[in-house]
């Protein structure tokens, strides 16, 4: 059953995750992609104090020893552009810090408030009671603030719907989000409106209990017609804005388990369903990724190239027109099942596949000659 502390290390892997995601924009955008704000000022994401019996060792090893998912490469990029500095100077990847040397890392914006602000944006709101609410979210809206996206997220949207209700207070880890999805996947997620409900709401997916279904269109043409992915979830050892899928017994990453069942095959792309035994970060991209099968227009786990059929110049213009109609990945959260926390009675929550997904499997279904 979580805990506050179970909260706490989530919150801290929160901002872990954020600062990792801003020392990955140096790595891609390199110097020239590193402004400072208008006035020139710096603000600081991280602190390390050197212990009085440091002996000297490059800056750039220090934080690495420090920051957990930091490579050398991302730490010397941020020190090229002035954002490591010691003692409130910046200093090159080569400085050698001593004895109680405050090594800071800065940023051209602030770091993210974690307070939660009210904001009037819409929701779809399929059911809600006095303990809980579940909701139906568009692709292209982010769950909960992060790095480059500080609000209009759905936790700002939940918090605004709910600003008359006197029990609830966004910024209470023990209310709130249960579980979460990807920004540009679609879907039923159950947010919880009281500190008992979250608890019994958790319990249930930490010992899966619960019911997640997932539709999804991916690359290439299965052998059977279902099966089941088992291998452990973390961060890519290089691209720290992937997830890799290890062996179970590697102890490295999270133990994860994905179900897939075959609904219609349309030669060069698949439409599945998933079913989540575990929920972990970009679970059912990786594990697809990983058997092969990369869902269709994921942008980051390669879904936007022609993996599968003809080089013919129609094709290609088939497929371009197929990436305009849904440009993100082809994933939507279809069911969610759960136990009602007070009332004991079992729910089963469905929401339709939106448009945009839609007219992606409408377009491949003709293609493939299928009518539905």
């Amino acid at each position: 059953m979580m805990t506050p502390h179970d909260e706490q290390n989530e919150l801290e892997e929160e901002l872990q995750n954020e600062l990792e995601e801003e020392l990955e924009e140096l790595d891609e955008e390199g110097l020239e992609g590193i402004e400072q704000g208008a006035d020139g000022t710096l603000y600081e994401h991280r602190r390390v104090v050197a212990d009085q019996g440091q002996t000297p060792l490059r800056v750039d090893k220090f934080l690495m020893d420090h920051m957990r998912g930091a490579t050398r490469n991302r730490i010397q990029q941020a020190a090229e552009a002035g954002y490591v500095q010691v003692n409130g100077k910046p200093v090159k990847s080569n400085y050698k810090v001593k004895p109680l040397d405050v090594v800071t890392l800065m940023f051209s914006h602030p770091r993210r408030e974690t307070e939660i602000i009210p904001q009037d944006i819409p929701l779809n709101i399929v059911y809600e009671d006095d303990d809980l609410m579940v909701i139906n979210k568009p692709a292209g809206m982010c769950v909960h603030p992060g790095c480059g996206n500080y609000d209009g997220t759905m936790v700002n949207a939940i918090a605004w719907h709910l600003k008359d209700d006197p029990k609830f207070d966004p910024n209470d880890p023990t209310v709130g989000l249960v579980h979460r999805i990807d920004k540009d996947t679609s879907g039923l997620l159950v947010v919880a409106k009281t500190p008992n409900a979250k608890t019994h709401l958790c319990h249930q997916f930490f010992v899966k209990s619960t019911k997640r279904q997932y539709n999804a269109l991916v690359w290439g043409n299965f052998a059977e017609d279902e099966g089941r992915i088992e291998g452990n979830i973390g961060r890519h050892p290089k691209d720290r804005l992937q997830m890799w899928v290890f062996p179970p017994d590697s102890e490295i990453g999270k133990p994860a388990v994905t179900h897939y069942r075959v609904l219609e095959r349309y030669g060069h792309t698949t439409l599945v369903e998933c079913i989540l035994e575990t929920g972990r970060t970009h679970q059912i991209r990786a594990h697809m990724r990983h058997i092969g099968h990369i869902l269709f227009a994921d942008e980051r786990y390669g879904g936007c190239e022609i993996i599968r059929g003809e080089q013919s110049s129609s094709y290609k213009a088939f497929i371009h027109n197929c990436l305009d109609i849904c440009p993100r990945q082809a994933l939507h959260a279809r069911t969610l099942g759960f136990v009602h926390p007070t009332t004991g009675e079992e729910m089963f929550f469905t929401c339709d596949i939106p448009q945009d997904m839609q007219a992606l499997i409408d377009k491949w279904r003709a293609k493939a000659g299928i009518q539905k």
